[in-house]
């Protein structure tokens, strides 16, 4: 079945005032959305998360690609490095786009499942244990456990 790629640009609220780039495709019926929590160095526009998106999207899944950090707090991790690996802080981002999913008409009726990769793997699986019934799978890609 050939899927339309058709992806919008979102400012996602996750809490305390902060909102998050995200990038949010939704196909005809999806299945369910996959969250995508990158790790450090990465962004939601990375060839690898967006090859992925697209095979999920051909399967019939919405995707979300958002960047855990705000433009400015990204622009401060790269003079600290403090942020990228702040599992709370990152979890608790990831919490707050899940949250915005279950509330969003186009995503409120969908399973949810994660798709992290390094330090955003770890973060997934934080969010994952505080939402254990809106989440329904999580995929850990060179992941972080720790």
């Amino acid at each position: 079945m050939d899927r339309t790629w058709n992806n919008q640009a979102y400012h996602v609220p996750v809490g305390n005032n902060i909102t998050l780039e995200g990038n949010l495709n939704i196909p005809e019926n999806p299945r369910g959305v996959v969250l995508f929590a990158h790790g450090s160095g990465s962004s939601r526009h990375s060839p690898r998360n967006q090859f992925v998106a697209q095979v999920l999207h051909k399967a019939g899944f919405a995707t979300l690609l958002i960047d855990l950090l705000t433009a400015v707090e990204e622009e401060q991790d790269w003079q600290t490095g403090h942020l990228r690996f702040n599992i709370d802080l990152l979890s608790q981002r990831v919490e707050g786009a899940t949250n915005w999913l279950t509330v969003n008409p186009a995503t409120a009726n969908l399973k949810i499942g994660y798709f992290g990769a390094s330090t955003g793997a770890a973060a997934a699986l934080v969010a994952a244990a505080k939402h254990p019934f809106a989440v329904g799978a999580v995929v850990s890609r060179g992941g972080r456990p720790d």
